[in-house]
């Protein structure tokens, strides 16, 4: 059972890939530690990393690519 979250520090677009070409910076199911980096919040075109504070398994992502999100929306879970 996930019981750790990861949020967005920023209003803004959530995306998953730093470019559309590369990879997601993470996928459910890898092992997070502090200071991992598992997605970008895009605002006013700045982009800010979102980083986990916690460690654990990636269980889940609760919002896609492109999705809006507002400061403090919960964009990921984490299990141990």
């Amino acid at each position: 059972m996930a019981d750790k979250t990861i949020k967005s520090p920023l209003p803004g677009t959530f995306y998953r890939k730093p470019s559309p070409d590369a990879a997601p910076f993470a996928s459910e199911g890898d092992t997070i530690k502090p200071g991992d980096t598992i997605g970008l919040v895009e605002i006013m075109k700045s982009f800010h990393e979102i980083q986990s504070e916690e460690s654990g398994v990636l269980d889940r992502f609760l919002v896609e690519t492109d999705d809006v999100v507002e400061a403090g929306d919960e964009v990921a879970t984490l299990r141990d």
